[in-house]
């Protein structure tokens, strides 16, 4: 049976990243580096990743991690969405480190590293609406050399090492090789940025002969831990909004007392336990290895991606007019929220999945 609790030490672990955060990540600041030319935080990212090592918490203490469990990581990406920190968590610390811990190669090793002391960021080089359970754009692969082109990959300007599908092999390519070109691209979401990754005969080095089964490692294991991010989307979202409600008056009375203001939250609060239970269930499916982790990981994307999404909307209606300014932040959370919706699959592709996975055949 899934454990579904947190434990003192993830509870320790929350406490110091969310301090952490809540000192070198605040709302102004968030939006102050949105509207810069370098949306990702670099300074944050080193300390996250290589002062507290929180970029090696799923790789083993025999490659410089911590020999944490996805546990702890659905912890940090929580705090994470709470904040709408503008780093490449999810891109370099989850997918790209599962990808390459299943490669099982010493090439993979090495890399892996880097990752986990921080003194390197990889991203898998897909689209970020690639789910688990479909195909993969590929590139062209000639004696090492690749040529392609990749649309809409997350947080590929900050990356070290792009992972690139290559026919039927992974590779890890530099991304000051000659031949690799990243381009930026505006999202909706400023703080998770899009890029563009061309490709004209670059090098490559040969990671895992057969790219499937570690590529799919990688984007389940996102799609499982995204939801925690999403998770903590939406539990500021209904916090903060809850806070405001209690100091905005109408009529001489707060308006968090209206009937109609109290059944909305009632609902968005119900929506968010059953989200933390369908995020920390994929979790601990990813942690203790169990089989039914695809499973997992489907469900609670199809759950919480949408739940994200209202909990951004309602914090926005909610706030009234001062949440329709550019300097309030919910802003940030509705963007990421949608970002999220579609990222690693949409809920439908997910639902489709569950569906195949618990042999439900449709009408």
């Amino acid at each position: 049976m899934s454990d579904l609790l947190y434990s003192e030490t993830e509870d320790e672990l929350r406490s110091a990243v969310r301090s952490l955060l809540t000192d070198r990540c605040d709302a102004a600041q968030v939006i102050a580096r949105a509207e810069s030319d370098q949306p990702h935080d670099h300074d944050l990212w080193k300390t996250l990743a290589a002062d507290m090592g929180l970029a090696g918490l799923l790789v083993p203490e025999s490659l410089g991690g911590q020999g944490a469990s996805a546990r702890e990581t659905a912890v940090v990406l929580e705090e994470l969405g709470r904040f709408v920190a503008p780093v490449p968590y999810l891109s370099s610390a989850v997918i790209a480190t599962e990808a390459l811990l299943g490669c099982g190669s010493p090439a993979a090793d090495e890399l892996l590293k880097g990752l986990a002391s921080g003194r390197s960021i990889g991203v898998l080089a897909l689209p970020l609406s690639t789910a688990p359970s479909t195909s993969y754009v590929q590139v062209d692969e000639a004696d090492g050399r690749l040529t392609g082109r990749i649309a809409a990959v997350a947080d590929a300007a900050a990356a070290d090492v792009l992972l690139v599908v290559a026919g039927s092999g992974l590779y890890a390519v530099d991304t000051t090789a000659e031949g690799v070109s990243v381009s930026a691209r505006t999202p909706l979401d400023l703080t998770r940025p899009l890029s563009v990754v061309t490709l004209e005969s670059a090098p490559g080095r040969l990671l895992a002969a057969d790219a499937g089964a570690a590529v799919r490692r990688g984007l389940t294991a996102g799609a499982a831990l995204l939801a925690s991010e999403q998770l903590g989307l939406a539990d500021w979202c209904l916090t903060e909004t809850v806070a405001y409600l209690k100091t905005r008056h109408q009529f001489n009375r707060p308006v968090g007392s209206f009937q109609s203001v109290k059944h909305r939250l009632a609902e968005l609060w119900l929506e968010t336990v059953h989200a933390r239970a369908a995020a920390r269930n994929a979790a601990d499916a990813l942690a203790t290895g169990s089989e039914d982790a695809p499973l997992a990981a489907a469900l609670a994307q199809a759950y919480c991606a949408p739940v994200a999404v209202h909990a951004a909307e309602e914090a926005l209606q909610m706030h009234g007019g001062i949440g329709m300014t550019w300097e309030h932040p919910v802003h940030l959370y509705l963007k990421r929220a949608k970002s999220d919706a579609i990222a690693l699959g949409a809920a439908g592709v997910h639902q489709e999945a569950v569906a195949e996975l618990v042999d439900l055949q449709a009408p």
